[in-house]
């Protein structure tokens, strides 16, 4: 046997390394990562202590090596042979595989105005210590996009008293993944602490000296950032025949349309009960897909059924989100101690819940609310409106029944 083979050393397909010993995997595990670091994770990127960027491992090197995990750094995947069971690396070595798990994430969209090639993307460290070591006090920075990237990284510049200013060709902030009620008050928070917003506006031009926008108004910027998203890395597993989409397609059980080949991560887009497919892209939704991966290719039969999840920290607020809220919900707004609770009812059923408050201190409801979901329970709305009604209870009364 030839062992497992995992391209992609991002949270994704280190935890899946370590995921499949724990799942008695006695077999060789290979772990082939882009970048020449040791597996980092990417939150802390935003968040500097001081002028350094962090790098926080997600594993030592002896880690690896007690685990039994072979890691080739600095390494990518050139070429896939699903119908040979082969790996290709970019050194012209070859790595056979008895199963093999895709983890290669995503990468920055670009943008296609003049002078593009000017704007730093933020996607790894790399990318970080480059927009980190070329700001001041005073000097000035033009973010594109105002996603939760960018709004997280406008945060952290004005902290160090950097002049930001954000462009946004929708128009509002945070418009696609965080619901409307918690964007408003971010949108609001940013303008409050001098972030100007440029809203309905794309890109024209990059300049020496600043940014044009499409109505022809011009942006002096020492320095621009390009935060307009992320696309899924498909291009090993398009170039080998697999089933692409909106990602790299999978059934429930992370099993693309190759056998032997599983997917995880921002690049999986993964098939759902009701049809279609979907992609996550998560700190956690990488984890735990790493983790149901692992169990599977270890021999498991497991479907990938977790609530979707996500944080944002930005100034002194903390945003948590779990489930899918959309517009057409029934919304539940509950106040906290810690700041807002904001509930989603579809059909009288719980699915979906949000909060934003100080820090993290809406943490503890988020998580209760998470459980309720997985309850599918139907609470009376003014219960779960009540702050006096203890979720903690409902999801007792929900388990009892």
């Amino acid at each position: 046997m030839d062992g497992i083979v995992i391209i992609g050393a991002g949270e994704c397909g280190t935890r899946a390394a370590f995921a499949l010993r724990e799942a008695g995997y006695r077999g060789s595990v290979t772990l082939v990562g882009a970048e020449p670091h040791l597996p980092y994770e990417r939150p802390p990127l935003s968040k500097p202590v001081g002028d350094a960027v962090q790098m926080k491992l997600i594993c030592a090197s002896d880690t690896l090596a007690a685990a039994g995990v072979t890691y080739l750094n600095g390494l990518s995947a050139a070429r896939l042979d699903a119908a040979a069971a082969t790996v290709t690396l970019s050194d012209g070595r070859l790595l056979p595989y008895e199963k093999l798990l895709l983890a290669t994430g995503a990468r920055p969209r670009r943008l296609a105005c003049a002078g593009a090639a000017r704007a730093l993307d933020f996607r790894t460290h790399a990318d970080a210590e480059a927009i980190f070591s070329h700001v001041a006090p005073g000097q000035s920075v033009a973010i594109v996009g105002a996603g939760l990237i960018g709004m997280e990284l406008a945060s952290v510049l004005r902290g160090k008293g950097v002049t930001v200013c954000i462009i946004e060709a929708a128009p509002k902030a945070l418009g696609r993944a965080v619901p409307a009620r918690f964007a408003d008050k971010l949108h609001a928070r940013h303008a409050a602490e001098g972030v100007r917003f440029h809203l309905n506006r794309s890109v024209a031009a990059i300049g020496e000296d600043g940014v044009v926008l499409s109505d022809g108004s011009i942006l002096p910027a020492d320095l621009v950032v390009s935060a307009i998203g992320v696309q899924p890395e498909i291009a090993l597993a398009e170039a080998s025949g697999l089933a692409t989409g909106n990602g790299i397609l999978t059934d429930a059980c992370l099993r693309t349309s190759a056998p032997n080949i599983f997917a995880a991560g921002d690049c999986a887009a993964v098939a759902q009960p009701g049809g279609g497919h979907i992609r996550y892209e998560s700190w956690r939704n990488a984890r735990m897909q790493a983790e149901t991966a692992a169990r599977n290719m270890a021999g498991a039969a497991e479907i990938f059924a977790a609530i979707p999840w996500f944080w944002s920290d930005q100034y002194e607020l903390g945003l948590q989100v779990a489930g899918q809220p959309q517009p057409a919900h029934q919304t539940v707004l509950r106040s906290a101690v810690e700041g807002e609770l904001e509930f989603y009812l579809d059909n009288g059923r719980l699915v979906a819940a949000a909060g934003l408050g100080i820090g993290n201190g809406l943490a503890k409801h988020i998580k209760l609310a998470e459980m309720l979901i997985a309850a599918s329970i139907s609470p009376e709305p003014a219960t779960l409106a009540d702050p006096d009604v203890n979720l903690k209870t409902l999801l007792k009364s929900a388990r009892a029944a």
